[in-house]
């Protein structure tokens, strides 16, 4: 009987005795402008709604949890049809601007230049609202998963005429709980109604809830961009653009200085957006 209780004791001191504190010296490098700025026109809405916030942050050393927003910068957007500008002002210490006029639109068929001033260097980039589809239909249904059931969401939309034969319609879909589908419509015909599911296991998340789907037009090189960015972001908590990969480029420059280049992305996006609840699973 005593070795019975002994050896459990002896077992875990070995455990403990083997453990060795290692120091990992990882460099500390410059930090870089970390832009985000998506935004988005939800037309689906009565009036006609946007979300053109721009985020603004500095990349943080490896070990380092906290995320710096800058509060110092100029941020416009200029209209470059009319030449009109828009000027944003910082709202908070997270790094957010919003433009001084409200009700900021972006219009069809007109391309805006985006350009910020820090740190005495310029960064510009330029993009067009990409058009999307409304969601037409949502049904919930279990599926058998394992010993279990989970939930499984089908978001359904009709996919608009193809406007470039060559590179197709992209989309994304924002399911406002830090998860995202990519889809490209290359293998269907224009009109045609396409169907997307996302799973829900009651298990890990508190059902009922309820939940904003988006449903966003993007093109061939955001969709490349956001692929690669929620690819190395993971599946841990917070979005895609908490952290960003210093080895990932977006489409914005630093015109006053090629080597301090900038990360992120500027895209406007037509979108639709639908609330849902969540219904619990039956069993």
């Amino acid at each position: 009987m005593k070795k019975k209780i002994i050896l459990p004791f002896l077992f875990v001191f070995v455990l403990f005795s083997c453990e060795k504190v290692i120091d990992v010296d990882v460099p500390s490098i410059e930090p870089k402008l970390v832009v985000d700025a998506t935004f988005e026109v939800f037309f689906n809405e009565n009036p006609v709604t946007a979300d053109t916030n721009v985020k603004l942050t500095l990349t943080s050393d490896f070990f380092d949890e906290d995320i710096r927003g800058i509060t110092d910068a100029k941020v416009s957007v200029k209209n470059l049809s009319d030449g009109s500008v828009i000027n944003y002002r910082n709202v908070d210490n997270e790094g957010n601007y919003l433009p001084t006029i409200i009700d900021f639109i972006p219009q069809d068929n007109v391309a805006y230049e985006l350009t910020i001033n820090y740190n005495n260097e310029t960064y510009t980039s330029e993009a067009t609202k990409i058009k999307s589809s409304p969601i037409t239909n949502i049904e919930q249904t279990s599926r058998p998963f394992f010993a279990g059931e989970v939930l499984e969401l089908k978001v359904s939309f009709v996919d608009i005429p193809n406007e470039n034969e060559i590179d197709g319609n992209f989309y994304l879909f924002d399911f406002s709980d830090d998860s995202f589908s990519l889809v490209e419509d290359r293998l269907f015909e224009d009109g045609e109604e396409l169907t997307i599911s996302e799973f829900y296991d009651d298990e890990d998340q508190e059902l009922p809830r309820t939940i904003d789907i988006k449903l966003s037009g993007i093109n061939r090189k955001f969709f490349n961009y956001f692929n690669i960015l929620t690819n190395q972001a993971g599946a841990g908590g917070g979005g895609p653009f908490e952290t960003i990969p210093a080895t990932l480029l977006g489409n914005i420059t630093n015109s006053s200085n090629d080597a301090n280049f900038p990360l992120g992305y500027f895209h406007i996006s037509e979108t639709s957006v639908i609330s849902v609840t969540l219904e619990e699973i039956e069993k």
